[in-house]
């Protein structure tokens, strides 16, 4: 068993609303920017203050509606808008353009998801105190050397004019850098590297780690373990995790008794071969532009089913994200990317939560068609200190008044839950 803990650690352990564009209008240039630093090799992230759009009362204090008129930049892939508090809800929408560096071309308009927040650390811990920033879900490009956003707020709650925005408001724009370099993405490990994937196991070898698990911690044995055989699991040294951007150390709970279902709400236009610049921008997003110790969630899944170890500190350890604001401990976090509000989730990703539930849930003893109660850090739907029945493979609706994982995904939960019981031998 210690073996197995070690793989599965070893990579962190060891690094320890305007018209359409049209050809009259001019793109400004980049002001002078330096390179990424010699201390972020692994991607870098641009922050570009918003201002007052054209018409809004500057005098006045008008600070209802914010944006970056069209701007070249260093080439970026994510987006997202970020603010200096993280107590602060942007009540508005947001929306940015870009501009394709393989052929120039433009996108449209595209919706940036405001209400972010339910995605962070449970109130009163120490990842909590911060400082953290506020932020937007951010947003996948692609390969991207111009930009254009604009943040309208809506109006206050029984007046005529418009909710003053968050102070601070601005553009982050995220280059994922270089993954992997070529012939590291095989399942050996270097010296003191630990290995870029955890090939899957068979249930026998899953049920005895299970066993021995429990033994190490000093749990009494179960009758029968009923453990779902370990998928196949590309760690962070896989996907390419800089591990000088997060915290050192981990935090662990207690136990892993439900697993909440995410998307990352980030869009649907990645090919699979770019997942791993995904995950890096959204890491990198999580960490400088939020302020969280990390990436939030445990897993990440592709739309080709490829399962991705996500915060540090060992896959089979119930280790605590920051993932569903109020229920972070004792649960774990398995994000989808993608966007799921009306686009269904693949048969590969949906294959890939019920097989990883089946074993992350097997290894604490939880059947995936049952229940776990959790107790509310504190949060939008629950009040800290309420205990809470959920399923043992929930959506992060559940536990707060949030869109997540998405309609068409959170509809599949329920046949989920079946065949992950299923794949840990329960009848």
């Amino acid at each position: 068993m210690r073996n197995f803990l070690a793989s599965s650690i070893g990579a962190a352990a060891a690094v320890a609303l305007a018209l359409p564009l049209t050809a009259t209008v001019p793109v400004a240039a980049a002001p002078a920017a330096a390179e990424p630093s010699a201390a972020e090799p692994g991607g870098s992230t641009q922050s570009l203050p918003l201002a007052p759009l054209p018409g809004a009362d500057r005098a006045a204090g008008d600070a209802s509606q914010e944006g970056l008129a069209q701007r070249e930049v260093r080439p970026f892939s994510l987006v997202g808008v970020v603010w200096d508090d993280a107590k602060d809800e942007l009540h508005g929408s947001v929306q940015v353009r870009s501009r394709a560096r393989a052929d120039g071309a433009w996108s449209g308009w595209q919706d940036l998801e405001t209400h972010n927040h339910d995605h962070a650390a449970d109130p009163g811990t120490p990842e909590a105190a911060g400082p953290l920033h506020g932020s937007t879900a951010p947003l996948w490009v692609g390969d991207s050397n111009a930009v254009e956003a604009r943040v309208s707020a809506e109006p206050a709650d029984g007046e005529t004019g418009a909710a003053p925005l968050p102070k601070g408001l601005r553009l982050d724009l995220v280059d994922p850098g270089a993954g992997p370099a070529a012939g590291e993405e095989n399942e050996n490990s270097r010296a003191g590297q630990g290995p870029t994937v955890l090939p899957a196991l068979d249930r026998a070898a899953s049920e005895a780690e299970a066993s021995e698990m429990s033994a190490e911690s000093g749990t009494a044995p179960r009758a029968r373990p009923y453990v779902g055989a370990r998928p196949r699991i590309i760690t962070r040294r896989g996907w390419g995790a800089d591990e000088r951007l997060r915290e050192r150390g981990f935090v662990y709970t207690k136990s892993v008794k439900v697993a909440f279902v995410h998307h990352t709400d980030s869009g649907n236009g990645y090919s699979c071969a770019q997942s791993a610049s995904v995950l890096r921008s959204i890491y990198r997003y999580h960490v400088k532009s939020s302020g969280w110790r990390d990436i939030g969630y445990n897993f990440a899944v592709d739309k080709c089913g490829n399962i991705y170890e996500g915060r540090a500190g060992g896959v089979a350890k119930p280790v605590m994200g920051a993932h569903t604001l109020g229920f972070n401990t004792n649960s774990t976090g398995i994000a989808v990317l993608g966007t799921y509000n009306n686009t269904s989730p693949s048969a590969a990703a949906l294959k890939a939560i019920e097989r990883l539930s089946a074993w992350k849930l097997g290894l604490y003893g939880v059947n995936p068609a049952g229940r776990s109660t959790l107790v509310s850090g504190g949060g939008n739907r629950y009040k800290k200190g309420r205990s809470v029945r959920f399923n043992a493979i929930a959506g992060h609706r559940d536990g707060f008044a949030t869109d997540c994982p998405g309609a068409r995904l959170y509809s599949r939960l329920g046949t989920a839950r079946v065949a992950a019981a299923h794949y840990q031998g329960r009848r």
